[in-house]
Order: C-alpha cells, then structure tokens, then sequence
C-alpha cells in the first residue's frame, strides 16, 4: 500500500472507531479490506500518534475525547474539506488587513492563499505559516514566541500569552478540535489559553471547523458558538446541526465538490 493510501486507510479506521467508540482488529480489517496484519500496523501507529487507544484485540475512543495527533498526520487528512474552508475563509480577508492565524492545519491552508492578498500584516504563533509568508512582498510579518511545541509545530506558553495580549488585529481565524451546537472545546490547556488570548485580540473572530470536529467535545471549553462573527464549515456538515449553528453565528458553508 502506497502512503497516500495508508493514509486515507488510517482516516478510516480513526473516523469508524470515534464513531463507534471501539473496534476489533477483524472488523477493521473488513471493513478496509486489507489483511489483519495491515491493520494492526495501522492500529500502532495510530496508537503511537496520540489518535486511537490500543486495547487487547482492538482500539478504543472515548466518544467524548477528541485526541490530538501531532501536525503531519494532521496535515494528511481531511485536505479537500480543510482547502475548501480555506478559499470560503479567505474571502472575509482583505488587503491593508491585520490578521491572526493559530497553528491549526485549516490556518495553514488558508496561509497559503492569503499570500496574493498582499499587503497584510500577519501574526501567527505556527512555524510553517512563519516560513510561508517569511520574506513576501508587502507582508508584514509578526512572529509570536514561546516554547516550542514539536507536535504542533508551534510555540506556546507564557511568553507567547504576552506577545498575544500585547496586540489587536483586524481579524483573528483559528480552528479547534471539537464543536457542538452550543460550545468549541479543545483538550490541552497550554493550547486553549493562547487561542482564547488570541480571539481576545481581534475585532472580527473566525472560527474554520470541518464536520470530522463536530458534534464532538473535549476536555476545555475554548468558548460558546455566538462568541465568533463567522464560522466557515464544509458542506457535508450533519443539516440539523447546521441549522442550530445558524441560529448562533454567521455561517459560511464552503462547497467541496464531494
């Protein structure tokens, strides 16, 4: 199996399992249809990244744990909901705008476009968003610092808490891992403190979420719906539960042609 097609195979399994809340290797595997061996490779792995929970004879999730994999997984899944996310997000932008990006892949994606909108100032605390705008034309970049955080790629901490709360932007846009009707969560305390700060600092807040982080909770409360201005899902997101979301913000549904 190539490891693109590893990949879209781990989605699966991941996907099937937080839906289920736990699964046997045998299930897995025909569900995928691929041996048990392949299967219990994919299950270490997930495992290894922080996805899924081995258990003897299958894998777990807690239906109300959302787990954090770290960013190259992260990057690998999802891309066609996440890019078209980005390009509805990125309408709300524009040129002589300040703008906050978080170290969420959805941010990454909309980094990429927001380049031909130019001249923008740009702040953001993810080291692949600093190296996608470092050195553009008419890019005023501004780096936020703090620990470095090897899964998210980004920095985090107190010093990075200061450097937010020492700013106002124009626009802040930033995703989380999980969202119901009524409140967006993420589970790590050192990432909810800067996102919070963060939306703090902007007059007109974002929220980029694909269906995968919906309907789903996590263990910190990063804010109620109505508190953001805009929120950009994709268009495969579960009907009621988009009409609960309207009722609370502005929300943008972005085409995926799927």
């Amino acid at each position: 199996m190539t490891t693109t097609g590893a990949q879209a195979r781990r989605q699966i399994i991941t996907e099937h399992v937080l839906a289920n809340g736990t699964a046997t290797g045998a299930e897995l595997a025909e569900l995928t249809g691929v041996s048990l061996m392949t299967v219990h490779r994919d299950l270490d792995e997930l495992a290894r990244r922080g996805v899924l929970r081995r258990f003897r004879g299958g894998v777990s999730a807690l239906p109300s744990t959302v787990f954090e994999s770290n960013l190259d997984y992260r990057l690998g899944v999802n891309t066609t909901e996440k890019d078209a996310i980005a390009k509805t997000a990125a309408e709300l932008v524009e040129p002589g705008m300040s703008v906050m990006l978080d170290d969420s892949t959805t941010a990454l994606a909309l980094a990429a476009l927001l380049v031909e909108l130019a001249p923008l100032t740009v702040v953001t605390n993810a080291r692949r968003v600093i190296d996608l705008f470092a050195g553009r034309d008419g890019i005023r970049l501004i780096s936020l610092g703090g620990e470095y955080s090897h899964p998210h790629d980004s920095f985090l901490g107190v010093a990075c808490l200061e450097a937010v709360e020492a700013l106002s932007v124009d626009m802040v846009l930033v995703s989380t891992s999980a969202m119901d009707a009524r409140m967006t969560y993420h589970q790590e305390q050192d990432v909810v403190l800067v996102k919070r700060a963060m939306l703090a600092s902007g007059t007109r807040k974002v929220l980029l979420m694909d269906r995968t982080k919906l309907a789903r909770t996590a263990l910190h409360r990063l804010g109620p719906v109505e508190d953001f201005d805009h929120l950009v899902v994709d268009d495969r997101v579960d009907a009621e539960l988009l009409a609960a979301l309207q009722e609370r913000t502005d929300v943008r549904v972005a085409a995926t042609g799927l």
